[in-house]
């Protein structure tokens, strides 16, 4: 019998080959292709009089064949088929385009359902070009279209679907307890599963999203709060004294409220019995490391050891003269990356070893088996969505219960945050440190060029750096200029006389740290580069920053690189360079233009796009959502999380028989993650 553990090569008309090409889309199990929903839905249902149709617009119509089809050679050696169709109500052509099935699929004096759209061909008579079509007779249906691939149609992966369907019918276990089913009125899980695919009616697709959404977020949910739950249990040696206001009084500057608030809860945290897991968001500027140093002083000051991790040597190298200098010589730091010789990584491991070392900064080098610590009590993580939650974890784990920092340069509102991160506790960077001159961005379009150029030449005349942003590294089917061949043109023509530096994706990560170690000492002036420095070094000299073709970027993303500039006391100016006319990239540039405030743009650009990269795995640590959305479903989030707590308050680790499959889901959807 057929369940959902099944392998999807043992269902009737897969095989090995075909099994194949559905693990390719992740697809190993017969439960993972019913949980493969359709990415959206052609509506069969409405029918369109052939006389009404409306130009560009996807129909159905359904008309008979009335002329022979046939299929004409034309240039290229390619085939047009062509034939006509007629309704009640009108006639009208149909063309296909290389299509050698068509002729012998469509029967003339047959009646069939038609889709796609009318246009206008070149003498201005209306045609349908290449429709999908099927018998008059099959039902009349919303009709799923899936995320294919290239060995694999939306319509082969449609039978797929229904043939698993019609052999685990009656076989579906329940993965909800009965009372939740009870209280929200939600559909069984076997019904959901069929009217997500298949739905019976616009309402009943609505009652199947509506049940598997609550699903997969109450899962998440718990799998979230296990992770807490197995924090909270364990327990650490709290500190003895708050240490942060001594730190301040070493400070140049006047820490923010905001500041000040988050250093507060975290030394709350590390006063505790149970290890901190806390997350710092603030938008770009808004002070992070110095939040991070002043818990660190104080954590060192009782006598624990701190690890700062960053996901390049070039910031790494970047906080580690940053903490030098907010500590003096007070406590002894080293810098531990893959660049480190041989001979000092031995002296720093013995330094670790010994405790002689209180503070080390470094990358993913710190995680290996052979760096040992005396008494690690605090990890911080920076720039969390470039670390996945093994990285942090496997350097937490260097210690005994120890002290999770994670600093996060990504805003997302705070009500939403507090639900996301549900293994965390949240503080957040509101403001933005006294004297820092909000960043003015204006929009221009390709006419603007010469005198962007003439402007960048006077920045660096005066002695300070610009960045230009491209999407792109090399050449595409687009009408884009890539990187690499825009800064050829840039160095041979419009900067001739100036030192240019070239930074993308595709360089090895030594070559990206080096090319940045150049920028950040002023070496190089001008830095063409793609998104890659996005996450990156804080260069106080670079003031201007342009972005080509900046409508190929999100809003929250084009905030993010406006972040690399107005780092020092210097006025920055942003320009957003396109051509776009689109209402979209219109309001996303006039956001920017209007302000800094990346609390408020993130909201705009979730309103705008959905989630989108906010919350996908590699960025938070959160597994993949497959239905719900993490922006729109908020009143179904908020009460999963609620059910969630209940559940976990009563058995945490989801032992009893009633929770068994829910478990099981947890476990599936946090794969890598233990429940034990």
């Amino acid at each position: 019998m057929v369940e959902f553990d099944t392998r999807v090569q043992f269902l009737k008309g897969v095989g090995e080959t075909r099994a194949k090409h559905l693990e390719k889309l992740g697809i190993f199990s017969i439960g993972a292709l019913l949980r493969y929903y359709p990415k959206r839905y052609e509506d069969w249902n409405n029918i369109t009089k052939i006389s009404e149709v409306p130009l560009n617009e996807t129909v159905c119509l359904k008309a008979t064949v009335i002329e022979r089809v046939q299929d004409v050679k034309i240039k290229g050696g390619k085939i047009l088929t062509k034939t006509t169709i007629s309704d009640m109500f009108g006639t009208l052509p149909l063309v296909f385009f290389n299509n050698k099935y068509v002729k012998n699929s469509l029967k003339e004096n047959e009646e069939y359902l038609f889709f796609g759209k009318v246009t206008l061909d070149k003498y201005g008579s209306r045609t349908m070009l290449s429709p999908k079509f099927e018998l008059a007779g099959e039902k009349q249906r919303l009709r799923p279209i899936y995320k294919a691939n290239s060995n694999l149609t939306s319509k082969n992966i449609e039978k797929i679907v229904e043939t698993a369907l019609k052999e685990i019918k009656g076989n579906i276990k329940e993965v909800l307890p009965q009372f939740l089913i009870e209280k929200y009125k939600l559909l069984p899980l076997g019904d959901a599963l069929r009217n997500i695919h298949f739905p019976e009616s616009e309402e009943m697709l609505h009652q199947a999203k509506r049940r598997l959404i609550f699903e997969e977020l109450l899962i998440l949910q718990l799998g979230l709060l296990s992770q807490r739950s197995r924090i909270e249990v364990r327990k650490t040696t709290p500190i003895k004294e708050d240490k942060s206001e001594e730190f301040y009084k070493r400070l140049p500057f006047e820490p923010t409220l905001a500041q000040k608030r988050a250093v507060s809860e975290a030394v709350s945290d590390l006063m505790r019995e149970k290890p901190m897991n806390r997350l710092v968001q603030g938008d770009v500027g808004s002070g992070k490391t110095a939040v991070a140093a002043a818990i660190i002083y104080t954590a060192i000051k009782n006598d624990f050891q701190s690890a700062f991790m960053a996901p390049t040597e070039v910031l790494a190298n970047q906080h580690f003269k940053t903490l030098k200098n907010f500590f003096d010589d007070d406590f002894n730091i080293e810098l531990l990356t893959g660049s480190t010789p041989a001979k000092k990584k031995r002296e720093i491991k013995e330094k670790l070893e010994s405790g002689e070392c209180q503070l080390v900064v470094g990358t993913h080098a710190m995680i290996q088996s052979d760096v040992i610590f005396k008494n690690l009590g605090l990890v911080v993580t920076d720039e969390q969505h470039r670390f996945g939650v093994e990285q942090r974890t496997a350097l937490s784990k260097k210690g005994e219960n120890t002290n999770v920092l994670v600093m996060s340069a990504t805003p997302i509102p705070r009500t939403l945050a507090m639900v996301i991160y549900g293994d965390l506790d949240v503080s957040v960077l509101d403001e933005l440190p006294k004297g820092r001159l909000p960043i003015k961005t204006y929009r221009v379009n390709s006419p603007y060029h010469e005198r962007l150029y003439e402007f960048l030449r006077k920045t660096m005349d005066n002695g300070q750096q610009g960045y230009i942003v491209c999407p792109l590294v090399e050449e595409s089917e687009s009408d884009l200029v890539p990187a690499t061949e825009y800064y050829d043109y840039l160095k041979a023509n419009q900067f001739k006389n100036y030192t240019l530096g070239l930074l993308h994706g595709q360089m090895k990560p030594k070559e990206k740290d080096e090319v940045m170690a150049r920028f950040y000492s002023g070496e190089i002036q001008l830095l063409i580069s793609t998104v890659v420095i996005e996450v990156g070094v804080d260069v106080p000299n670079a003031t201007v920053m342009v972005i080509e073709n900046a409508e190929r970027f999100g809003l929250s993303q084009l905030h993010q690189l406006r972040g690399r500039i107005g780092r020092g006391k210097l006025q920055s100016t942003c320009v957003l360079l396109s051509d776009a006319q689109n209402e979209e990239a219109l309001t996303r540039f006039q956001v920017l233009c209007d302000t800094n405030d990346g609390f408020v743009i993130a909201q705009k650009d979730l309103e705008l796009r959905g989630p989108g990269d906010f919350f996908g795995s590699r960025q938070h640590g959160l597994p993949d959502m497959h239905i719900a959305n993490l922006m729109t479903d908020t009143r179904i989030l908020y009460e999963a999380q609620q059910r969630a707590k209940e559940i976990c308050e009563k058995d945490p680790a989801l032992e009893k028989e009633e929770n068994t499959l829910l478990k099981k889901e947890v476990q599936r959807l946090f794969y890598n993650i233990s429940m034990n």
